[in-house]
């Protein structure tokens, strides 16, 4: 342990970088900690001497991270957070909180709890900012770099959660798979078969974070591949894919009862075993010692408690 080394960084240094990494601006920076622009540069010149490491370089007219500011975020993130509460002492009053939020969530899952979450979490802390990135743009690396506080996402229980230490996955609301089709579909009065199921072309969901999901195996191995004739990003596309077609479309129970694109699809049960499905919520282990990110995660397990009463 360099305690040398150690004693040249202090809370202020700390503070600093954890506000610049959500801001990526030294004036917003500035503003968020009642100092001035320059105040804060001297700030980040002393601990980019420390550290060795750039920490913010500019591109363009932006400033991004580098690799070991962002690697240090959610490390920062908690020792401040930590900090906070032993000088504080305080319950978290979400009526006063005036931080940010950001969560990510494929559109399906906008459909089913984005709308009443955010009505909730904004009725009980006015003053909070919640940040919404679809799980395209903003995936498990924003949750590892300290960029998402949360993600919610639909999937195969039996696919690996990922490959990122310290993430945990709980269980929101249990799920049913089911075939979506059009109404002029050929086996739209049909008991769907396996045979008939693998006859058709299929719209897939493209997802680069989560492996190969159980009943893809399954068919493989017990009968054959589906043939996917398109890949999307999410199910919505993918609803309006089978509008305009003769594709099928596997996909979440509760999405398809509630979204407003599968509404004139035929909905089929599956002619197999297809394991078990869920919607689950993901985040980064340290983060659950910031009261507020626990409040949050309270909020969320409410809602999908509501949803699941409907």
């Amino acid at each position: 342990m360099d305690l040398i080394k150690l004693s040249r960084i202090s809370m202020k240094h700390l503070v600093t970088l954890h506000v610049m990494l959500d801001t990526l601006s030294v004036t917003v920076s500035a503003e968020r900690l009642c100092l001035s622009p320059s105040s804060v540069s001297k700030t980040l010149t002393q601990l980019r001497e420390s550290l060795n490491d750039e920490l913010f370089y500019r591109h363009g007219n932006q400033l991004v991270a580098t690799p070991l500011a962002r690697r240090l975020g959610p490390t920062v993130h908690q020792m401040i957070n930590e900090m906070n509460q032993m000088l504080t002492q305080e319950a978290f009053d979400p009526s006063r909180y005036e931080g940010r939020f950001s969560l990510a969530m494929r559109e399906s899952t906008f459909e089913l709890l984005a709308a009443k979450l955010s009505a909730k979490v904004l009725a009980l802390a006015p003053n909070l900012r919640l940040e919404i990135w679809s799980k395209d743009s903003m995936g498990f690396e924003g949750l590892t770099k300290g960029k998402l506080d949360f993600i919610m996402l639909p999937h195969d229980r039996s696919q690996p959660p990922s490959t990122h230490n310290n993430l945990v996955w709980e269980t929101l609301v249990d799920d049913e798979m089911v075939c979506m089709m059009s109404p002029d579909h050929p086996l739209a009065n049909n008991t769907l078969t396996i045979d008939e199921y693998l006859s058709y072309g299929h719209v897939g969901i493209l997802d680069q974070d989560l492996s190969v999901p159980f009943f893809e195996m399954q068919l493989a191995q017990q009968h054959r591949k589906r043939r996917i004739a398109v890949s999307v990003s999410d199910f919505g596309g993918a609803a309006l894919m089978c509008h305009h077609s003769d594709l099928l479309f596997t996909c979440s129970k509760q999405w398809a009862n509630t979204a407003m694109q599968a509404k004139g699809l035929i909905m089929k049960p599956l002619p197999f075993n297809y394991g078990e499905v869920s919607y689950s919520l993901v985040w980064n282990q340290p983060s659950m010692n910031d009261p507020a990110h626990r409040w949050l995660y309270e909020q969320i397990l409410e809602s999908c408690r509501e949803l699941e009463n409907e």
